[in-house]
């Protein structure tokens, strides 16, 4: 790594994205060398500037920050991965952890922590917000009775294939090469999951599919 931290921030609000990088650019040590609205543009940046870190919204049109970090992943790119998002939410917490994610700051406390976790993200550390870290070590996440996870059975085979591949926070690429079927049919069956279960969205399906992980596993 460089002795300046080369930072790419990706958020689709304005006035968050340009706020934290008005914000950085205050400390010598950092240089944020692009700012990236959805996901697409923030992997195109990735590419082109080969910044140390990447600050990533979950939320985000044409590709979610959740996606971005998968992308990423796939492609064994060596950008360390900080989240920076309004989201309590231990089940996203545990799958971006899957997928090597070094921090995780809430939107309400940034201007405490994130200066703290780039420095400690950088130097090969991880940081949490002290407000979350009661989520990461919570093994008590249930399956809520009734509602989408009735529908489970509603699902084809290959359905339920696809979401056990989901559950283990795989993509759409990967899911594709498991199953020998194209990207194209993967989404096809993303799309048909979700009407039968009952959840809108990228964030939401990956959600429910890790909630019921132990479930899919028994299911053929």
């Amino acid at each position: 790594m460089s002795e300046v931290i080369k930072i790419v921030i990706a958020d689709d609000f304005p006035i968050s994205r340009k706020g934290l990088a008005s914000m950085l650019d205050q400390y010598p040590q950092f240089s944020v060398v692009g700012e990236a609205v959805d996901g697409v543009s923030a992997m195109e940046l990735i590419e082109l500037e080969k910044p140390d870190i990447v600050i990533l919204d979950v939320d985000m049109p044409n590709m979610d920050g959740i996606e971005v970090a998968r992308q990423l992943k796939v492609k064994g790119d060596s950008t360390k991965k900080i989240f920076l998002t309004m989201h309590k939410d231990s089940l996203i917490l545990h799958s971006l952890k899957d997928l090597g994610v070094r921090g995780y700051v809430l939107k309400e406390s940034a201007d405490v922590d994130i200066v703290e976790c780039i420095n400690e993200v950088a130097s090969g550390g991880t940081f949490l917000s002290p407000s979350l870290k009661e989520l990461l070590f919570d093994s008590s996440i249930e399956t809520p009775k009734g509602g989408a996870i009735d529908a489970i059975p509603l699902l084809t085979r290959a359905e339920r294939q696809v979401l056990k591949l989901i559950s283990e926070s795989m993509t759409n690429r990967e899911i594709a090469e498991a199953l020998f079927i194209s990207v194209r049919t993967v989404e096809s069956h993303r799309h048909n999951i979700c009407s039968k279960i009952g959840v809108n969205g990228t964030n939401a399906l990956l959600k429910f599919a890790i909630l019921n992980k132990k479930r899919l596993r028994t299911l053929s």
